[in-house]
């Protein structure tokens, strides 16, 4: 009762207030201009995509696996970004301000001591005794636990068997490529050739880390299973592997040699140039290392290309260096768009339309990639999240870029100059449309690839082997549509996924989010679904959605949210305000018609109080999710277009002759 009362007085303070419009136009005109300052001279918008310390550590180790060393003094300036980012529990964590957690723990004590670390220096003891405490590196995941087998620290038995003649197994088999999400698949497939034959990594200059177990390795035999796992399919997926892991061994050679063959050309056909096997950090070292175990020398083209893609990824800075997951072209420069077209004037509108001048050829119009699989009979037209990645092109992505393709149109007006992306949003619509899932929502790559029971296979541990459809990129498919002047009546497509949305509340009125964290960023996205569709903005689900958003507004008038909401039964937990969360509740309850409330109010109040003087935000907490549980993003520019496009819109609707959002988004 009494934190609630203190609530209450704090966001009833003078400070925490009403805004005036004349300072949110300044907030305004300085993120635009520090926005726009930002763009490629061909139009295109890039901010860097960081994640945790287990993809530099993994970078360091790739290279020490095959021998090689990166470019002089990179490898010093990712122990800096390690010693940094070790937490104060001791280890590394997959957020910033974190819990411990092993693998990456794990991880970066391993490439720290690669680097040339000194165990007993202190903050490798304090890794050390904090990976210790907890039961050591026994108890890292699946993927930590390969990567130590390729280096001979753990027994092969530590990993989950995954037979490389899986790349035969007929569709109708309750295990198929098909039946997993694009990300396992590309990740999957050339693991397979290095788990058929377990090569030893060169490691020149002989580290190990046998120090971090309690028990010795060759001793354990019962490692991890899924945190996630459940009766039936646990124990039966527990003893196929149990039979894999005696058999496999005895396999005939011929069937493996072609399996591995298949699987090679599988690859080759999705290498996907210097954008790199499905154009993700894992899937690409995994590439390299099974063209290696195949024969293929350092100079071959399709290893050397391979390489090319992996150092793209990597982010130096004059003391620091990371390397990213993947980059996100298509992603930032369409959300900026948005965000400079509600911003509006000249400088913004050109920028805008520069910006989406340089998407439209990026349009993947003539390749029908792994969705066709589920969906033989639709025509390709999606974009994809990178610069290049025609095998997967994305739906969320395709959304956000065709409404504000659409805007550009509207918002330029029947003009000389007019943007004319009427043939690439049909196309586009055309392809989104045939991608809706049979319970009528949508994937983010996918159709109805929703074969729950293969997370609980003990590979899957970290249970996000599937791209099932999601309330986050239903609700950009159903705003897309609308936006495009469908309605309920005019559109089955539309009608069902309207239906999915209320069919996926949860209980306390929010909506679980996928891609964004979480609870607040998913109740963003169905609400400006449910706005552009028609919903009645008094309805039951509306009121409750308002309702719960209003509740979890922190005292400083901002919004939050911790990582900690997905955990094994997701709900709500609070988190220090951001500024990408704060734009998300706003943009949300202004599309709920709540333009008025003082909620909004001190939500924007908030926003100009924060911004910096370089016209931006500082927001060193992650807020998008790449793995629930177990793999976090940070979009550095969520802060710089998110906060922009929340104050615009509060602006326009205030000036405006109407309190209703007019755009999908």
């Amino acid at each position: 009762m009494r934190e609630a009362v203190s609530k209450i007085e704090a966001l009833q303070r003078p400070k925490t207030q009403g805004i005036t419009l004349d300072a949110v136009e300044r907030s305004i005109a300085q993120a635009t201009r520090a926005l726009t300052d930002l763009a490629h001279d061909d139009g295109h918008i890039c901010f860097e995509l960081e994640a945790d310390a287990t993809i530099p550590s993994e970078y360091v180790l790739y290279h020490q696996f095959r021998g090689t060393n990166p470019r002089p003094g990179l490898e010093a300036k990712i122990g800096n970004y390690l010693r940094r980012t070790q937490g104060p529990h001791g280890g590394w964590a997959l957020v910033h301000e974190g819990p411990f957690d092993m693998s990456a723990s794990v991880k970066a004590y391993f490439a720290l001591k690669m680097i040339g670390e000194d165990i007993e220096a202190p903050h490798m003891r304090r890794a050390r005794e904090a990976i210790l405490s907890r039961g050591g590196a026994a108890n890292a995941n699946v993927f930590t636990r390969f990567m130590l087998a390729l280096y001979g620290e753990v027994p092969w038995r530590a990993v989950p068997a995954m037979p490389v003649e899986v790349m035969f197994l007929p569709k109708w088999f309750p295990f198929h490529l098909d039946k997993v999400s694009y990300w396992a698949r590309c990740v999957m497939v050339p693991l397979f050739v290095l788990q058929a034959t377990k090569p030893r990594a060169r490691n020149p200059r002989g580290i190990g880390v046998q120090e971090l177990f309690v028990t010795p390795p060759e001793s354990v035999r019962f490692w991890p299973g899924s945190p996630h796992a459940t009766w039936p399919w646990t124990p039966i997926f527990g003893f196929i592997d149990r039979i894999l892991q005696k058999t496999e061994n005895h396999f005939p050679k011929g069937p493996r040699k072609r399996a591995m063959e298949k699987a090679r050309a599988w690859v080759s056909e999705r290498l996907n140039g210097e954008d790199g096997l499905g154009a993700i950090f894992p899937a690409m070292v995994n590439s390299v290392l099974m063209y290696e175990v195949m024969g293929y020398g350092p100079d071959h083209p399709q290893v050397r290309i391979a390489c090319d893609a992996i150092e793209k990824l990597v982010v130096e800075k004059p003391h620091e260096a990371y390397v990213q997951p993947c980059v996100s072209p298509v992603w930032d420069t369409a959300l900026a768009s948005h965000a400079l077209l509600e911003a509006g004037g000249p400088e913004a509108e050109a920028q805008a339309r520069a910006g989406l001048d340089w998407l439209k050829p990026r349009q993947i119009l003539d390749i029908k990639g792994d969705w066709a699989a589920a969906k033989p009979d639709v025509r390709p037209g999606g974009w994809a999240f990178q610069y290049g990645n025609a095998h997967y092109p994305d739906l969320d992505d395709t959304a956000v870029v065709v409404m504000s393709m659409d805007r550009a149109m509207r918002q330029h007006g029947l003009v000389a100059g007019m943007p004319d992306y009427k043939a690439s949003i049909a196309r586009a619509r055309e392809w989104v449309e045939g991608l809706q899932s049979k319970d009528g929502g949508w994937a983010a790559f996918d159709a109805d690839n929703n074969h729950m029971y293969l997370n609980h296979i003990p590979f899957s541990d970290h249970g996000a082997l599937l791209d099932p459809p999601t309330a986050d990129v239903t609700a950009r498919v159903v705003s897309m549509l609308s936006q495009l002047g469908e309605t309920r009546q005019t559109s089955k497509a539309l009608d069902r996924g309207v239906t999915y949305l209320l069919n996926d509340q949860e209980a306390d009125g929010s909506w679980y989010g996928r891609w964004g964290m979480n609870f607040i960023y998913g109740t963003w996205s169905v609400l400006c679904a449910l706005n552009a569709a028609g919903v009645d903005p008094q309805s039951a689900e509306i009121r409750k959605a308002v309702g719960w958003l209003i509740r979890i507004q922190n005292p400083d008038g901002g919004w939050g949210e911790d990582a900690s909401s997905y955990k094994i039964d997701p709900a709500f937990e609070p988190g220090s305000s951001t500024a990408s969360q704060t734009a998300w509740a706003l943009l949300a309850l202004m599309a709920a018609g709540e333009c008025e409330d003082p909620a909004v109010a001190r939500g924007i109040n908030f926003l100009t109080r924060t911004q910096g003087a370089d016209g931006f935000w500082n927001e060193e907490r992650y807020t998008a999710t790449g793995f629930p549980r177990v793999f976090y993003l940070r979009y550095h520019g969520y802060p710089k277009f998110f906060p922009l496009w929340a104050m615009a819109r509060y602006r326009n609707l205030k000036r405006g002759n109407s309190r209703q959002v007019q755009f999908g988004m």
